[in-house]
């Protein structure tokens, strides 16, 4: 820390030590008559509403103020993308575009009024109407009472503070919103006004559990502003005795956003706890300029998010904490920060288009052709716009959304779905171009990701980069470990997260080396934990070579995690035949050393052992293999010892499929893998070793591989250098090979014995000879 973080750090100490004295003595109370001093008059010039209630509040007319209020925002222009004077004609459009919404929202609104909701993975909890907000009824346990910052609630005992936070977001008050706009059903506003009049009581300023996260308090921000848009119509027909909510709503926000503005979490991780509280901030200071704070509270908001685009997103795109969750959510931040800066005439619009689209193009990339992210690092089940219960992986609505946005037709992975619409109500969708183009393989350096995709649907991405940023909170122990989608079924999975803080052996489990597609050396996980949210030891992976060519895609990359041991990994896709994977161990002479890959497999296949190999038939039919040159085998639920498990979203653990290829012997060995595609490569499929009879030279490793399916056979030559310094990835510089295929080459792959004479695959070469197959001397690539 320097002496700028010191201060800043020590100030905001003595910051909350005050706070906690006085309100010992003086507890801080909601006061209806004290918004009157919190609105600015000149916000309603013209209409004389503003100044109507701020005369009402000081005569202690709540009531009057509140149908002020109400005629005020469901009449004025906002810069806000949901506007109540189009919403009748929005949701005429929804129901027409998409004729079962109404009652999809119904059935999901229903549940909420009988107090039970889809949380995170949890499905159907029982949280009461109104919820209890301080309670986690997963595990049955209450949050402690007590102010803001002496709240324990990362412990066990507290209960989950993810589930609580979760409820307490009020993001299903869009849901809410959604019922009532398009059945106009007056419950479903009912229930929302009679939940927010709860939860104010029972959530005194700066008391408990629901103050001590400054997103978590951006995010509920921002879902009241959504509120207020969607019920300000609807509050025209309120009664004399209705509860004046529109007056506790902009009460309980400012005081909720100066809360955040007062505690920001500047020396935080860079990560999407400032960015998200930026956009809190700058959403509702354009918003609302009906508060006197907005003027303040837009600037704020705006300097930190222009500030953050450097800090936290990456040249190619990808947010610095290197979680694809944590991306998304980067990604529809700054997605909404541009509309809101467009409708407000606010000259930073460019720079917040600008990060938007950085983030879109790499969301679109690193997510498959059906908009599912891998679940690399952290995953934890949270949106920002989850008005119709999407999965959490499914960022289809954002793609989508970036689509509509930024005008750029070819993010969109899908049609325009109907989250879109409420998003991004006033552009004319139905005539928006649809242009569904392949999206090409790319390397993503700064961020270590590495994707080769087909039009067919596959998708591998391929992991060499760093572990996480700074303490790597959301990072898991997952270097050069790989995700793959075959035929746009998910096949080799991340095991997701599972938890935060309710069982530290199950966190510890799911960001192990071991559930990741990666390697296990010597027993040894590459990084080691310390706690829920640090590490006491990372690996960090580094890029040796990528190339791309019509046909293929390879990257190679390695780490750091064993040394003096070096686990070195690349990867070669073969369009239209499958995936290769080589496994380089390397380091000092000694005694045999054991090195496990794992492989796990998304639930949906199932696993048939087959000699060497491995069948796998997913539950549509789709068949692929794995076939590897040592021992490849299913693992059985006692051996596998909780690796044959999933978490396809925070929460949900579920049994999947875990195959383990063990091998051992000393330094320098290498191991291959291959994994057909879905596409005609026949069963059996076999891969073995073949003995190099010729050396790439005195400081390369080199190996060579041969791979057998049906009536044809291929040949695999792959080189690396014994100790991969910071010049590591180029070629050997002289033919080397086995006996019926010879190269200048990093990696050669060709099919032998066509009488043909199929055109070879080099990485970082230029000669290919093949004593048993025509001559050949080209190649796809010339790769140096």
């Amino acid at each position: 820390m320097d002496a700028e973080e010191v201060r800043f750090r020590l100030l905001c100490e003595v910051h909350k030590t005050a706070g906690r004295v006085r309100a010992s003595v003086a507890p801080p109370r909601w006061r209806r008559r004290r918004l009157a001093s919190l609105l600015s008059p000149s916000a309603g010039t013209g209409t004389g509403e503003i100044a109507q209630a701020i005369r009402a509040l000081l005569q202690d007319d709540a009531a009057g103020a509140h149908q002020a209020l109400a005629a005020h925002f469901a009449s004025r222009r906002s810069a806000f993308p949901l506007d109540p004077r189009t919403l009748d004609a929005l949701a005429s459009r929804i129901a027409r575009r998409f004729p079962a919404a109404s009652t999809e929202a119904s059935s999901r609104a229903d549940s909420m009024l009988a107090g039970r909701y889809d949380i995170l993975g949890y499905r159907d909890v029982a949280f009461g109407h109104p919820p209890a907000w301080q309670r986690d009824p997963v595990h049955d346990r209450q949050m402690p009472a007590g102010y803001w910052s002496a709240v324990p609630y990362l412990e066990a005992e507290s209960g989950d503070h993810k589930i609580i936070w979760e409820i307490n977001r009020h993001q299903h008050w869009l849901g809410l919103g959604r019922a009532y706009q398009l059945t106009r059903e007056r419950r479903y506003y009912a229930g929302f006004v009679d939940q927010l009049e709860d939860w104010l009581p029972t959530n005194r300023p700066l008391q408990g559990t629901n103050w001590a996260s400054m997103l978590e308090v951006a995010f509920r921000s921002v879902s009241w502003v959504w509120a207020l848009h969607f019920f300000a119509g609807a509050a025209r027909e309120d009664q004399p005795g209705d509860a004046p909510w529109i007056v506790d709503l902009l009460l309980g926000l400012d005081r909720q956003l100066l809360h955040i503005a007062h505690n920001l979490s500047t020396y935080f991780s860079p990560n999407t706890h400032l960015s998200g509280e930026a956009l809190g901030l700058y959403v509702a200071g354009c918003a609302l300029p009906e508060l006197k704070s907005s003027v303040h509270l837009k600037a704020l908001g705006r300097r930190i998010l222009v500030e953050q685009i450097d800090r936290q997103i990456k040249a190619d795109g990808g947010h610095a904490e290197l979680s694809a969750h944590y991306h998304r959510y980067s990604t529809d931040f700054y997605l909404l920060a541009t509309q809101v800066a467009r409708l407000s005439g606010d000259t930073a619009a460019g720079a917040l288009e600008h990060a938007a689209l950085r983030q879109a193009n790499y969301l679109r990339t690193i997510a498959d052709d059906n908009g599912i992210l891998p679940l690399i690092g952290d995953d934890d089940g949270g949106q920002l716009f989850p008005i119709c219960g999407r999965r959490a992986a499914d960022c289809r609505d954002t793609l989508a959304a970036a689509s509509v946005i930024l005008q750029v037709p070819e993010l969109a992975v899908s049609e325009i779905p109907e989250e879109v619409y409420w998003q991004c109500g006033a552009f004319p969708l139905e005539e928006l171009p649809r242009r569904v183009s392949p999206w090409p393989s790319a390397a993503l350096p700064e961020s270590g990701y590495f994707v080769s995709r087909t039009a067919q649907g596959d998708h591998l991405v391929f992991d060499a980069g760093r572990h996480g940023f700074l303490n790597g909170g959301h990072a898991h122990a997952d270097a050069l470990a790989i995700a793959l989608t075959v035929a746009g079924r998910q096949c080799l999975v991340d095991s997701g997260t599972a938890t935060y803080t309710m069982d530290a052996a199950l966190r510890d489990r799911f960001r192990a080396t071991a559930m990741h597609n990666t390697v296990v050396l010597n027993g040894r996980p590459q990084s080691e934990p310390r706690g829920p949210f640090h590490w006491q030891a990372v690996a960090d992976a580094r890029p040796l070579v990528w190339r791309s060519a019509p046909g293929f895609d390879y990257a190679e990359g390695m780490h750091d995690g064993y040394m003096p041991a070096i686990h070195a990994r690349g990867v070669l896709a073969l369009h239209g035949l499958g995936w290769v994977v080589i496994d380089h161990f390397l380091g000092p002479a000694g005694p045999a050393a054991k090195a496990e890959a794992f492989w796990h497999v998304e639930p949906a296949w199932r696993a048939i052992q087959d000699g060497k190999s491995v069948v796998l038939r997913h539950l549509d039919g789709i068949v692929c293999t794995l076939a590897s040159s040592s021992a490849l085998q299913v693992l059985a639920p006692e051996e596998a010892n909780g690796l044959d498990t999933y978490a396809p979203e925070y929460g949900r653990v579920e049994p999947a499929i875990c195959l383990r290829d063990r091998s051992e012997g000393p330094f320098p060995r290498s191991v291959a893998t291959f994994i057909s595609c879905a596409a005609d490569i026949a069963i059996p499929v076999t891969l073995a070793a073949t003995p190099v009879t010729s050396s790439a030279g005195v400081s390369w490793h080199s190996a060579a591989f041969r791979l057998s399916w049906k009536d044809r056979d291929a040949i695999l030559l792959t080189a690396i250098e014994l100790s991969p310094g910071d010049e590591a990835g180029g070629s050997p510089g002289q033919l080397w090979g086995c006996d019926e295929a010879r190269t200048d080459a990093r990696v050669a792959f060709v099919e032998v014995g066509s009488a043909t004479g199929v055109v070879p695959i080099l990485i970082g070469g230029t000669e290919f000879r093949a004593p048993l197959a025509p001559s050949v001397h080209e190649s796809l690539v010339t790769g140096r």
